[in-house]
């Protein structure tokens, strides 16, 4: 555990994140690129409050999980704390990091137990997560059996050895291959 304070910064609901007070040396290099991304912060938050509050997404108890899974990719060090500057850090790698960095972060995510590989639990948990949060705000509405589905899609897809777990490299191989997925990396790349 962080001997640090930890601030709490709330942008899911009730699911709130906890991260450490900046070191006073953070901003010395890259400040400009550092107030960027914590301005693109605020208005992620921000954008997502609003669409809550006119009723197109639900992020209250719904989210907390995937919220969860969220906060564990940011707390690389797996201390049950994020420093502010992790948290910017990986905020950077999201919103400007090259290809591979955002491949890598995205498969952190999903490795929920951290031991290299996701497999077919794991994903599923990641989405039913997704679907708990977004599922009943879509049309028409998801069958129960989706993300079993979407499960099986994604493993038939990554999975390239077929020994059941997916492997950094087969990750990569396979989202690189894919252009929906590297149109969907380059999302915020022009944001600020």
């Amino acid at each position: 555990m962080s001997s640090e304070p930890s601030l709490p910064v709330t942008c899911f609901g009730n699911a709130s994140l906890g991260i450490s007070e900046r070191s006073p040396t953070m901003w010395n290099d890259g400040e400009s690129e550092g107030l960027q991304t914590l301005g693109i912060v605020v208005v992620v938050c921000s954008s997502l409050k609003l669409l809550h509050y006119l009723g197109l997404i639900d992020l209250s108890d719904d989210a907390s999980m995937y919220a969860h899974y969220l906060f564990n990719a940011f707390d690389t060090a797996q201390t049950g704390s994020v420093k502010f500057e992790d948290f910017v850090m990986a905020l950077s790698i999201l919103l400007r990091g090259t290809v591979h960095e955002k491949l890598r972060w995205t498969f952190n995510l999903y490795d929920i137990n951290k031991d290299g590989y996701i497999n077919k639990e794991e994903m599923m948990d990641i989405v039913k997560a997704i679907y708990d949060m977004m599922g009943k705000y879509t049309y028409p509405v998801l069958k129960e059996d989706t993300p079993r589905q979407h499960v099986d899609i994604f493993f038939q897809k990554m999975d390239k050895n077929k020994d059941g777990v997916v492997t950094l490299d087969e990750f990569m191989e396979s989202c690189q291959e894919d252009d929906n997925i590297m149109r969907s990396l380059q999302l915020f790349e022009n944001v600020m």
